[in-house]
């Protein structure tokens, strides 16, 4: 069996009430719908319709998949180290990336200027990767830009579906006090948070609020961020010891 055919069979193995998006809610019946209906061609006119793939991205293998399996010999995928970051410029990643070292570019705008971008301040898409290439490219120098992070990352909550977030402070390795589980129940009373949850990180997970309680939600907290809502390193599991 050739490798396209492997791909075909696994995504067509995937039930069509199955979640495919977790950040929007899209399932793979809502995606293969878009496809028939619309005659959608690309991983673009996936996120475009859908919003399937258009937050965090991790599920855009998959939507290609899917894309593949439902059109069969009509899709072509482009190259991958080819694709444009964004509909702002032609430059793949790749480029981008190779540019910021060999110009020592240290800010998004200087990026922006020097490879003549399509719009003067990027988009939701191009932003936050070129945040991270700068700081991992010069990380003495480049500074973090706090309106470029993924959308989880700025607003410290997972969105869900229906525009519910999940809040997760932070817990050195599970470690905690009475004080502190005292305002997580108060907050979860307080703004009837429907689901209280222990994670594989140890912590607390809170479901359910809405994104215009985040503010109120932190501030009664009064607990820093666990930054569960990137892609960070996963936090230390630890046990009590000595």
């Amino acid at each position: 069996m050739s490798a396209m055919s492997v791909i075909h069979s696994k995504a067509a193995a995937i039930a069509d009430s199955a979640e495919v998006c977790g950040c929007n809610g899209v399932s793979k019946g809502a995606i293969v719908k878009a496809i028939n209906e619309k005659g959608l061609f690309s991983l673009d006119d996936i996120k475009r319709h859908t919003k399937a793939a258009s937050s965090c991205g991790s599920c855009a293998g998959l939507c290609e998949q899917i894309l593949s399996a439902t059109i069969g010999g009509a899709y072509t995928p482009a190259a991958s180290n080819r694709k444009p970051l964004s509909g702002c410029t032609d430059h793949s990643h790749q480029e981008v990336r190779d540019t910021i070292r060999a110009q020592h570019l240290v800010s998004i705008d200087g990026v922006m200027r020097f490879l003549e971008w399509r719009t003067e301040d990027g988009c939701e898409k191009c932003r936050p990767p070129l945040d991270y290439y700068l700081i991992s490219t010069w990380p003495g120098e480049a500074r973090d830009d706090p309106r470029s992070r993924l959308i989880n990352e700025r607003a410290h909550a997972n969105i869900q579906k229906q525009a519910t977030c999940s809040v997760v402070p932070r817990m050195w390795g599970g470690l905690t006090s009475a004080a502190e589980q005292r305002r997580i129940a108060d907050v979860a009373e307080k703004y009837q948070v429907p689901t209280i949850k222990l994670t594989g990180g140890q912590r607390i997970d809170l479901f359910g609020s809405r994104k215009e309680e985040l503010i109120g939600v932190w501030q009664d907290l009064g607990m820093p961020s666990g930054h569960a809502y990137g892609k960070p390193i996963r936090t230390v599991k630890t046990c009590v010891g000595a």
